[in-house]
């Protein structure tokens, strides 16, 4: 059963439509990179995703158990959440808020999937260092680990490697099928780079205002669209 499925889907931006006539699913255990240029209506999507943005027209479908407030959500980083004063564990803690509910403390179960999800990545020796002081790629796995507490189904990373050098893009895409693979949630992951997209995701979503191509991976690779992005011309 599709976890997400948008039918007809238009969102707008400051009385501008972005992206149109949106048609696509997700399904329980896919990894889709959503894919496309500056511009194309991608974040607008991710918002929409999260109930952050209406819709101006179609709907966005939510089954297979997962509810829009259970996804866990990486965003791109700023400024701001770099200079965030709080501890490691503080942090990945903070990702139970919505399953916390009206009570006023954490359980006991929210603690121990905050070190479970620490341990998980492997930052766990970092749950008592303040989270501003950490390295770039130590902050994406404290931020990743905290989207992992928020969710059992579906992960959506916007952009997550931005300003990474190299190895640690690597380690991190890595990282992200690792989780696909050995637990099966779904993963929704904006990019800006294509061939590892094709490489690691097993759908592609191309936007540029509307659906360009949506599929598996190899089939985007053999599409008239996926061999001029991914530079290898046109098909005759």
């Amino acid at each position: 059963m599709a976890l997400i499925k948008c039918e007809d889907v238009s969102i707008g931006y400051e009385g501008q439509t972005v992206v149109r006539d949106l048609n696509f699913q997700i399904d329980s255990g896919d990894y889709l990179c959503i894919v496309g240029e500056n511009g194309s209506g991608k974040s607008t999507l991710v918002k929409s995703l999260l109930g952050l943005k209406a819709v101006e027209s179609g709907r966005i479908l939510f089954g297979g158990g997962l509810r829009q407030q259970e996804i866990g959500y990486l965003p791109q980083q700023t400024d701001i959440q770099k200079d965030f004063p709080a501890s490691v564990y503080e942090v990945v803690l903070s990702g139970r808020l919505n399953s916390r509910g009206l009570k006023p403390f954490y359980s006991r179960e929210d603690k121990q999937q905050a070190y479970e999800k620490m341990e998980m990545l492997g930052i766990r020796d970092l749950s008592r260092q303040c989270f501003r002081d950490l390295s770039g790629g130590q902050r994406q796995r404290v931020l990743l680990a905290r989207a992992l507490c928020a969710t059992k189904k579906l992960l959506l990373l916007d952009e997550p490697v931005t300003g990474l050098d190299p190895i640690v893009t690597t380690e991190f895409y890595e990282l992200i099928r690792q989780i696909n693979r050995d637990s099966g949630i779904a993963v929704v992951m904006v990019s800006h780079d294509i061939e590892s997209a094709v490489k690691d995701a097993t759908h592609i979503l191309h936007l540029q205002e509307k659906v360009l191509f949506f599929g598996t991976a190899e089939d985007y690779q053999r599409s008239r669209v996926g061999r001029t992005f991914l530079g290898g011309g046109q098909d005759d």
